[in-house]
């Protein structure tokens, strides 16, 4: 409904245009207008079906590639091969569909945060009715606790606060109050308004709703939640690459070789086995299922280091980011206002302790716990400091909330004092006054009235002031000093309140603002949400890793500088405001991005205009978040990171990755895992593909040679099974290599295949071919049948023997084997231990003799294969000691 000003119209106005009144909507005219616009809810992005879901996880190349490999199977009788290939074909089906469907649902988590009960003006009653049925012109009562549903502007206010944090993401409660303010009015700072998703932490008011569903501010967000494209991670689109690849360098190897075949003279029959051997030697059919098992591996090591990852291509993706976004409250900090400065008796106190914990210390001086400080401190206040097991909270407003903790670090009990000087009277606080009063009752029937707010306002109204238990007469020279310490604590972001008494005489009936004169004054408060005492290592951490931090955050310049100094995030770059970023283009913008290392007073969609444009200057961007502001920009970033404990529903359902913890340090060490898994990733293809080339350079170079077959079909296949099974699988869950973060984050584009990666298997698939041809030949001169059984044997087990080689090679693709370690994988210990007792079951059990075509070796023949073998450890070695001088 029509203006969008609404927080700049007077009440009566806004009334008007809404046909509406103080009373409210009658029945009648409720269900007409449910009929008009619609159920206040969320409407949901239209999703794919689930059946086309699973369809779409069939057309992957690699996946196309698998299911053919099946069919050739089964039509050849390899059934058990074809078992094995069916069921990663379903099993990577299965995954990609749970991945997709899950993704699917983060519109439909906005729309359960907004799913509540309201308390309305009907027919001249209240009456409590459901969210979804609230309609524009309805009036609604709010109280504390209650959430918003529906975007209104307030009629009547008393002492009336909102926590926008799931919005705006500010911590501090908001004042709100019916007067209207200017139409160029941002969205922080409309008073007058409250918001849909947003919680009432103190007072009273009632408010008549202008926007309901997606036409609130909140509804703004889901859509833009429901129209950022989900773009292929990069570890989806080298896997894409990758399948494409081994597929068009295997057929084309098969087209070869089955064409030398048939010109030679060999039968068709025979060549087509052949050829289907060749491919299923050319494809590692078992990278999807080890890419799949080291990425759940590193989400169940993950898991049990408090990071929940809902899609598993995030864990390689988080491990190549660049940037990581993070939301200030909450996440960088505590999200809890707690008090770090005190000035009383002409000193300042510094005060130890993050949180809602009542546990710190006074350094520099501890108040008197009988005195009137800590007594306004705890006494005017409305908030209560609640334990629930391990766990402290606050229920109220934050900023009293801060002033309660810190009278009970001081030794206080707050139902003790409240029930020693009960409270009898009070003035309100209101944003004009910027004050409040209580008055107390203490044990001998005394009235002491205890008054609280902005520093500048509170010493107009006082006389004299404490030092030390004595009342001192406040002169010019005592003014000036806790005007200056109230602007020091201001210039370090710290919110800072003031604290007066008096006693008042005892046969007072009634409270009002007479009683604020000649106030005493007894001192300063300075308090801010502060930054997590383990954040600032973190950040550390990932300035080392190469990974830059840029904070973003709804609160104000200052507060944000003040917590990014701390955390030292402000040494890296520059500070951009809101509305800086407004006045700026698209083009300006992106030419200083990587510069800015904080974004204050930033809305939903400079979050989102702030990922793109890093993501347009090539960055992998990790977001973090908890509030439903930040969904979109989870959403819209190559991997968004939810909170877990403060987080929205609809944060963790956009996200990649949820942190149990809230702990921005567990990024770290997600991080690290990130890496670790892409890394043996690399391992298994440098391992698998240096073997796997080698065996196919062994065949074509025999046929181009004229030499008979250096293997038949079943020893291919077995090699594959062998060699491609455990001990591939033990590499992608190698240890870390110890200098893995100190290296910068993978570019996005970059290959599989560095220099490293490829120097491994060009070394390794020529030494298998010149020293295997002619150890073949010298076995089998003139190749009868006793001859090439011998002889096929010999280059059957020294393929079977460089593999195991080689997975020390595979270990580091710059670092010796001595470096890394040969028995720190044990994993993998077990896997070739396993591939050599196997290969000495087919060699000397008889059974096995014929159906593989082998011979028994002696001890001559295991030298010399081991010898040989051994050339592909040694040479990889050399050339990897050579590309460490050369770089």
């Amino acid at each position: 409904m029509k203006p969008e000003n609404w927080h700049s119209l007077d009440v009566n106005e806004a009334l008007r245009i809404l046909s509406s009144s103080r009373e409210g909507l009658s029945s009648e005219e409720a269900s007409r207008r449910l009929a008009q616009y619609g159920p206040n809810e969320l409407q949901e992005e239209k999703r794919i079906s689930p059946f086309k879901i699973l369809l779409d996880q069939f057309k992957q190349f690699l996946i196309i590639i698998l299911m053919i490999a099946t069919a050739i199977s089964v039509l050849l009788g390899e059934v058990t091969d074809a078992i094995v290939i069916f069921a990663i074909v379903v099993a990577s089906a299965v995954l990609g569909f749970i991945q997709e469907y899950r993704a699917s649902k983060a519109a439909e988590a906005l729309k359960k945060m907004v799913t509540t009960s309201v308390k309305v003006i009907r027919d001249g009653r209240e009456e409590r009715v459901s969210s979804s049925e609230v309609v524009p012109g309805d009036v609604m009562l709010l109280s504390p606790g209650d959430k918003v549903t529906a975007d209104s502007r307030i009629i009547t206010a008393n002492n009336f606060k909102v926590n926008e944090a799931p919005l705006t993401g500010e911590a501090d409660s908001v004042t709100k109050d019916p007067s209207s303010q200017p139409v160029e009015t941002g969205l922080h700072n409309r008073m007058s308004m409250v918001f849909a998703g947003t919680v009432v932490t103190y007072g009273r008011a009632t408010a008549v709703v202008t926007s309901t569903g997606m036409a609130t501010e909140f509804g703004k967000i889901a859509s833009m939640l429901q129209t950022v494209e989900v773009e292929v991670t990069p570890l989806e689109k080298r896997m894409a690459h990758l399948g494409r690849m081994l597929g068009l360098i295997s057929i084309i190897v098969v087209a070869v070789v089955f064409t030398l075949g048939v010109l030679r003279g060999h039968g068709f029959l025979e060549m087509f086995l052949w050829a289907v051997s060749l491919a299923v030697a050319a494809v590692p059919e078992a990278l999807p299922a080890v890419v799949t098992g080291s990425l759940a591996m590193g989400m169940q090591m993950m898991a049990k280091r408090n990071a929940i990852v809902r899609r598993l291509p995030a864990v390689e993706t988080l491990g190549s980011t660049s940037v990581i976004c993070s939301d200030k409250t909450g996440t960088l900090t505590k999200g809890e206002m707690t008090v770090r400065e005190l000035y009383f008796d002409r000193r300042k106190v510094e005060v130890t302790g993050v949180g809602y914990t009542p546990e710190g210390e006074f350094v520099g001086g501890s108040p008197d716990t009988d005195g009137p400080f800590m007594q306004s401190a705890l006494l005017c206040n409305d908030a209560r400091l609640v334990r629930t097991g391990d766990s402290w909270s606050i229920e109220g407003d934050p900023t009293e909330g801060a002033l309660v903790v810190l009278a009970s670090k001081s030794g206080l009990v707050q139902a003790e004092v409240v029930s020693q000087y009960p409270r009898v009277g009070e003035v309100v606080f209101s944003s004009e006054r910027k004050r409040m009063t209580t008055v107390h009752r203490t044990p001998d029937g005394k009235l002491f009235a205890y008054l609280k707010g902005a520093p500048e306002v509170i010493l107009e109204r006082c006389s004299n002031l404490l030092v030390e238990g004595r009342v001192l007469k406040m002169v010019e020279r005592e003014r000036k000093e806790i005007v200056a310490e109230n602007e020091s604590m201001a210039k370090k972001a710290l919110r800072v309140l003031g604290f007066a008494y008096r006693e008042i005489p005892s046969g007072t009936e009634t409270f009002s603002e007479d009683l604020e004169q000649d106030m005493i004054f007894t001192g300063l408060v300075g308090m801010m949400d502060p930054p997590r005492e383990e954040v600032k290592r973190a950040v550390g951490l990932c300035a080392e890793a190469g990974i830059k931090t840029v904070m973003i955050t709804g609160d104000n310049k200052y507060t944000a500088m003040a917590v990014a100094r701390e955390l030292e995030i402000l040494d890296r770059g520059r500070v951009l405001t809101g509305e800086e970023l407004e006045k700026i283009s698209e083009e300006e913008f992106e030419s200083i991005v990587e510069d800015v290392s904080v974004y204050a007073r930033v809305s939903p969609g400079d979050k989102m205009k702030i990922v793109q444009a890093l993501k347009k200057k090539g960055h992998i961007v990790a977001a973090t978040g908890d509030g439903v502001n930040d969904a979109p920009a989870l959403k819209a970033s190559d991997i968004g990171v939810a909170m877990g404990i403060t987080g929205t529903e609809a944060t963790k359902e956009a996200s990649d990755m949820i942190l149990l913890d809230d702990n921005f340090a567990t990024l770290v060490s997600a991080v690290e895992r990130g890496r670790m898994i892409y890394a043996n990733i690399k391992k298994f293809l440098a391992y698998l593909l240096s073997s796997n080339v080698g065996e196919l350079m062994i065949m074509l170079s025999a046929g181009l040679m004229g030499l008979p077959l250096p293997l038949i079909t079943i020893q291919i296949l077995w090699v594959n099974l062998v060699t491609d099974g455990l001990p591939a699988i033990a590499l992608g869950v190698d240890p870390p290599e110890d200098d893995l973060m100190k290296y910068p984050p993978r570019k996005p584009d970059e290959t599989v295949f560095t220099t490293g990666i490829k120097a491994i298997i060009l070394t390794m698939s020529v030494l298998m071919t010149i020293t295997l041809i002619p150890l073949f030949y010298t076995y089998g001169p003139v190749f009868d049948e006793p001859e090439l059984l011998k002889a096929r044997t010999i280059v059957f087990t020294s393929i079977v023997m460089f593999e195991v080689f080689n997975t020390f090679n595979c270990r580091s693709e710059r670092h010796s084997i001595l470096r890394v370690g040969p028995f720190k994988n044990r994993y993998l210990l077990v896997a070739l231990a396993s591939s050599i007792i196997l290969q000495l079951a087919v060699i000397y059990i008889p059974s096995l003799q014929s159906s593989f075509g082998t011979v028994a070796l002696n001890i001559f023949d295991w030298l010399i294969i081991i010898g040989v073998s051994a050339t592909g450890l040694i040479g990889v070695e050399a050339v990897k000691a050579y590309l460490r001088r050369k770089k």
